[in-house]
């Protein structure tokens, strides 16, 4: 952003420019909205700002939409406080160009597919008031380098979402847009609570970008289970390596047909590290099941775990086995 004017009053300059470059903002219209600025239009750099009442003589649905959100509060605020202040055009650019031909494509920063706008552009609009915080990684994020645009996902014209003006009801649905394959892992018998609306996936996930590729907002699986499971963390006396290593070697972190979000039943996802191991019937299969040619107790009940119960780890000194 541009250096402050000298005039603790008047509106920063930015590389978006400014409406009236010229203007002294009342220091008590509302933050934020009351230093917006016009951004830039590369498809019209020539168009004037045209102001509010112009916008909304045609836009008559959109600005009845528009009234119930949260944009649509702090600019209306800030516009009492100063009419200098841009709204509509605080996103959308100046309107000179638009007004004369609505038809052209790019005459203003439409946020659609087809509008003839690049994405580039509309996000950029968006970072101009959104920059920072939980979007400091969206340049490189996989959404980034996927083409997708913030009205992809949200729809700051009509209050749709109880929160974040997502383009759907609910965090959840707008992810599950793109994300089918994952939302449809929470209809298995064992899963995380987001169907009861106990977790959405931005408890886990940063959708505007992390540093890493699936965008944990921690740094590790690990790290992002312990947010909820705490009692898994440790440290322990005796640590089972592919537990410290990664909680998805065992569990699927979205949903399972298995028991616990496990990724294979017991025994047999034991059995894909311990083999050999001079166990009795060692290499369990489906016939030591109870209805099986050779019932084995190992497989019956919990599993290799109706001995090895702590099997993310024991403090106990004679637990090195994960025996208790």
């Amino acid at each position: 952003m541009g250096v402050p004017s000298s005039n603790p009053h008047r509106l920063p300059e930015t590389h978006f420019g400014s409406e009236n470059p010229g203007a002294v903002r009342d220091s008590t219209a509302a933050p934020g909205f009351a230093l917006a600025s016009v951004p830039a239009n590369p498809l019209s750099p020539n168009a004037k700002a045209v102001g509010q009442a112009v916008c909304t003589a045609c836009h008559a649905k959109e600005t009845g939409n528009f009234a119930h959100t949260a944009h649509a509060l702090g600019m209306n605020a800030a516009f009492a406080a100063d009419p200098g202040t841009p709204t509509c055009e605080a996103c959308h650019g100046a309107g000179s160009r638009h007004a004369q031909d609505p038809s052209a494509k790019g005459a203003i920063i439409a946020f659609t597919r087809d509008g003839g706008t690049p994405v580039a552009t509309q996000t950029a609009s968006c970072l101009g008031c959104h920059a920072g915080g939980p979007r400091d990684h969206w340049a490189g994020s996989i959404h980034e380098r996927g083409d997708l645009s913030c009205s992809d996902c949200h729809n700051p014209m009509a209050k749709l979402s109880v929160e974040g003006l997502t383009a759907k009801q609910s965090i959840n649905e707008t992810c599950a847009t793109c994300h089918k394959d994952i939302r449809q892992q929470f209809n298995r018998r064992s899963h995380m609570p987001l169907p009861e609306g106990q977790i959405s996936c931005a408890d886990c996930h940063n959708p505007h970008g992390t540093l890493n590729p699936t965008l944990l907002k921690t740094d590790t699986v690990n790290e992002t289970c312990y947010q909820c499971h705490a009692e898994k963390r440790g440290p322990f006396l005796f640590e089972h390596a592919p537990v410290r290593d990664n909680c998805v070697n065992c569990h699927t972190p979205h949903g399972s047909n298995q028991h616990a979000l496990l990724v294979a039943p017991i025994p047999m996802l034991c059995q894909q590290c311990h083999t050999h191991l001079n166990h009795p019937n060692d290499l369990m299969t489906t016939a030591n099941l109870g209805t099986g040619a050779s019932p084995g107790f190992q497989v019956m009940g919990r599993g290799c775990i109706n001995c090895h119960a702590q099997v993310h780890g024991s403090n106990s000194p004679s637990g090195s086995r994960l025996h208790q």
